[in-house]
């Protein structure tokens, strides 16, 4: 299956009323993990790389080139994603690298800026096939600036998304980035307010700290593309600390990062169930 452009698997989705499932990419052993448990699951999947994981690397390439090369070798579709960059030319090395879709933050600015600046990067991406993802204001939990109470208003972010030309939305609707439990509560009613307002596919951050159900009520209310990235993080941990724990003597990193690997591959194949209707329960 070769690697599927972002805006395919979205597009996708959003027509058939699914979840696409988008999980962030620490060390390449994320990146394995997440494919396997897509392909256990036979769904698409979205991997995504931050500008905090490129400055952990040290460079985008590297682990970009990685994830690119295990996307390409992926029995199902597999799309490549920046994510949360602020730096208008870390867009432009993630497009050269070949990546389908960025994500471009600029909701730290005043709105005339963010606008500004979000507008000039769709342009410069357009013309290469990637989509462009962006939120207009600050998710709740993203270095402290907003509390989960954070909403996004409905005629705003029409109006950004006309001026701007973006393909994907981020919204807050009651999710907190880096949730350590799954309890947010999420506004449904605005969910829905929102997809009939905006046109183009809304994106969930902080879908980490969102149960199940919630997650599967927030894909039928009219949410499309499901940003995790804590809660793997969290598998992951939990799956190197017990393999440490049986056995204290090991030193040979590819025993416990391998058991890392399969749990983030477990949590994946869950959860894109959860994201596919198929799979979801009956509550509204």
């Amino acid at each position: 299956m070769p690697l599927t452009p972002t805006g395919e698997i979205v597009t996708e989705a959003r027509r058939s009323g699914n979840g696409a499932g988008a999980f962030n990419v620490i060390q390449i052993e994320h990146a394995e993990g997440i494919v396997s448990g897509a392909q256990e699951a036979g769904l698409p999947v979205i991997l995504q790389l931050s500008e905090n994981t490129v400055a952990y690397h040290g460079a985008l390439a590297p682990i970009g080139a990685a994830c690119l090369a295990i996307a390409r070798a992926a029995t199902v579709p597999v799309a490549v994603h920046l994510d949360h960059a602020t730096r208008p030319g870390l867009v432009d090395e993630a497009v050269e690298l070949g990546f389908g879709s960025v994500m471009f933050d600029a909701s730290a600015l005043p709105y005339a800026d963010n606008v500004a600046a979000t507008a000039d990067v769709v342009r410069r991406a357009r013309g290469r096939g990637v989509l462009v993802e962006a939120e207009l204001g600050e998710i709740g939990g993203k270095d402290g600036v907003h509390a989960p109470g954070a909403r996004t208003e409905p005629d705003q972010a029409a109006a950004y998304v006309e001026t701007t030309g973006v393909d994907a939305l981020a919204v807050a609707v009651g999710s907190s980035h880096a949730m350590l439990t799954r309890d947010a509560v999420l506004d449904f009613d605005l969910i829905t307010v929102l997809r009939d307002a905006v046109p183009v596919p809304l994106v969930l951050h902080g879908s980490s700290g969102v149960p199940d159900a919630g997650l599967a009520r927030a894909v039928r209310h009219g949410m499309t593309k499901i940003n995790i990235a804590t809660h793997l993080n969290k598998a992951f941990t939990a799956a190197v600390r017990d393999d440490l724990a049986d056995r204290p003597g090991k030193v040979d990193p590819r025993g416990y990062l391998g058991a890392g690997r399969d749990a983030v591959a477990a949590q994946v194949a869950h959860l894109l169930r959860v994201l596919h209707p198929a799979h979801q329960g009956d509550d509204t």
